[in-house]
């Protein structure tokens, strides 16, 4: 296994690396029904990319589309997709622009990462691994905190839904040729 700081210092990995949606999630989890019940759910159609620079420096974008989202359970989907929540007709994409990358001590990186969703942008920490897989792929593997009402994601008839919602990627790249 590769370590991120061999991988950033690569010459090799210079260039630009696409998203792999059939290898990749990218998912929700919040609590509901005052904590009692989980709600999790998965984006089914994003893309994206990112670029590493001989200098090591990180760059990327995923783009989400917001009406894709699937909870298993259709009714609550709509109402996702609805002026409540995403309002997916105004706003068709969730975005993650990554900007730099800074490795921890732990082998894990610290992505500075901007979320815009439903037209308002707010940087987030994303703490994240990295791991080059056998086929020359990379995996990056990350979970944030969302505050629903940064994003205008407030609705919450009689306070049943958390705060905050759990978001999480687990995504495969691979060196665009």
């Amino acid at each position: 296994m590769t370590t991120l700081e061999t991988l950033l210092s690569d010459p090799d990995t210079v260039g630009v690396w696409n998203l792999i949606p059939e290898r990749s999630t990218i998912a929700f989890r919040t609590k509901n029904m005052w904590g009692l019940m989980s709600v999790t759910g998965q984006f089914t159609e994003f893309s994206g990319d990112g670029q590493l620079t001989r200098k090591g420096a990180v760059f990327g974008r995923v783009d989400i589309q917001a009406a894709s989202l699937r909870t298993g359970i259709r009714r609550r989907d709509e109402h996702l997709r609805s002026a409540d929540f995403f309002d997916v007709e105004h706003f068709p994409e969730i975005s993650v622009v990554v900007t730099g990358l800074q490795p921890t001590t732990d082998g894990g990186a610290d992505l500075r990462a901007s979320f815009t969703v439903k037209g308002i942008t707010a940087s987030l920490p994303l703490p994240v691994t990295i791991t080059e897989l056998a086929d020359g792929s990379v995996r990056i593997s990350g979970t944030t905190q969302v505050d629903r009402a940064q994003f205008g994601l407030g609705w919450n008839k009689l306070n049943m839904i958390a705060k905050t919602t759990t978001a999480s990627a687990d995504v495969i790249f691979v060196r665009a040729p």
